[in-house]
């Protein structure tokens, strides 16, 4: 620990550091990522200094229990928020110890706080992190390392949405030297790591042995660096609106990309548009070696071929003419449930309800839905034949995967029931039109992107 005490009530904090707290987007809750350390402890300060009382200040802490003072350090921000009058968040996780190399540790360990994060923020909050320009630096230079494109020489961007609030990074204009001093003039305590002093994990590396050295022959690293990531944000940010114009062009309501369409674009506009396509859905893009080989293998196919790409919880189908990105696991669906009036029905991705089409509807009907059970039939007009249900799915091009998962919806009468609709392809003129016969309106409508 380095020790300290609370700076007094009449030490003044840089203006210049105050003002980058200070300028945050609106929120209802302010959160405060601490680890214990030096920046976030810093951090910790500097919000209750310039929100408190009259903003709801409060502090997260993420107990990895890797460390031998995992323990000692939450203690210290229970101590730390008490002396600082606001509430504290401690929550314990289980890190994977995946893989053999140690960065593999540092990985998992990232991704069980994010998920804290994650499921603590409310609408409306915001979370500050402590990274500062040092760390900005070890990121690009790491990530540059590694292999990736522009969007990850972008660094960490000062804000971004998570879970269903969003993060900030007030520090990132400052060095590790600079928050140094201040903390030092203010007296302040905190803990040091000591996995941060690990040469194993690759960012200790950069930081203790590559970093320096560089810095040694260009002292103005984290400003040059600074530059390239805003520049690369920039570059990033056109090619996202390229990818949205080129969407326009190419998908339909559904969500789909046309084979016809995309085959058109060069195969870096094909690669910019499939790979926003996962990220706007919400998955990681995967670190695949040849876009265009693989774009050009679901383009190409033969039109009964099923070519995939598969990533992180998505796959990418393709079926007659078009590609459709779904879940590698969808939800699972139950057997069967009833559908009350004025009363939605959660189905998977699918929401249905019944109301009534007057003020005096008749008697509720008694409607059930399920999935395909096998040999359904229905008369899809009121004048035509029965149709065979998996005749009729063919015949309208539905994909195999999501056949299965179409909800269907009956009218019970007795031991008897009807087919009045599916899904959203097809529904009975009895419950839908301005005046449906049946006094009730069935609406069945899939989530939207």
């Amino acid at each position: 620990m380095t020790q300290g005490d609370k700076p007094s009530e009449a030490y003044a904090w840089p203006e210049v550091l105050c003002a980058s707290v200070r300028s945050l987007p609106e929120h209802r809750t302010l959160w405060i990522a601490l680890s214990g350390g030096l920046d976030s402890t810093l951090l910790a300060h500097l919000a209750v200094r310039c929100y408190c009382p009259t903003h709801d200040v409060r502090a997260i802490h993420v107990n990895h229990q890797l460390q031998a003072n995992a323990d000692a350090t939450e203690q210290f921000c229970e101590h730390l928020c008490e002396r600082l009058a606001i509430p504290l968040t401690c929550r314990r996780v289980e890190v994977q110890r995946s893989g053999s190399r140690a960065g593999g540790l540092e990985e998992s360990a990232r991704q069980a706080r994010y998920e804290v994060f994650e499921q603590l923020l409310e609408p409306g909050d915001l979370l500050l992190m402590a990274h500062h320009a040092d760390d900005q630096a070890e990121t690009l230079l790491f990530r540059l390392i590694r292999g990736t494109g522009v969007r990850g020489l972008a660094g960490m961007p000062r804000q971004r949405p998570l879970g269903k609030g969003r993060l900030y990074r007030p520090l990132l204009d400052f060095s590790r030297e600079d928050l140094s001093g201040w903390a030092a003039d203010a007296g302040l305590t905190w803990i040091e790591d000591p996995s941060n002093a690990d040469a194993r994990f690759d960012r200790n590396f950069l930081r203790q042995r590559v970093l320096p050295l560089i810095r040694s022959r260009w002292p103005e690293l984290n400003r040059r660096l600074s530059h390239t990531a805003r520049a690369c944000g920039e570059n990033s940010f056109l090619a996202d609106r390229l990818a949205a114009l080129h969407w326009e062009q190419c998908a339909d309501q559904r969500g789909r990309l046309a084979i016809e369409h995309l085959a058109g674009l060069s195969p870096v506009e094909r690669k910019n548009l499939v790979t926003w396509w996962i990220r706007r859905a919400g998955y990681a893009e995967p670190s695949l070696r040849d876009w265009g080989q693989v774009i050009g293998e679901l383009i190409g196919a033969r039109q009964d071929g099923s070519p995939e790409v598969v990533g992180d919880g998505f796959v990418i189908r393709r079926f007659q003419g078009w590609l459709y990105l779904v879940p590698a696991a969808p939800e699972a669906l139950p057997v069967g449930a009833e559908l009350f009036p004025q009363q939605p029905l959660r189905w998977g991705e699918w929401s249905i309800r019944l109301i009534p089409s007057t003020e005096q509807s008749r008697p509720n009907p008694a409607i059930r839905v399920s999935t395909r059970q096998g040999g359904e039939t229905f008369r899809p007009s009121p004048q035509g034949v029965e149709r065979p249900l998996k005749k009729w799915l063919q015949e309208h091009a539905v994909p195999p995967w999501e056949r299965a998962r179409l909800p269907l919806v009956f009218r019970v009468d007795g031991d008897r029931q009807r087919l009045i609709a599916i899904g959203d392809l097809w529904c009975s003129g009895q419950y839908s039109g301005s005046a449906p016969a049946a006094g009730w309106r069935l609406i069945v409508e899939r989530d939207c992107d």
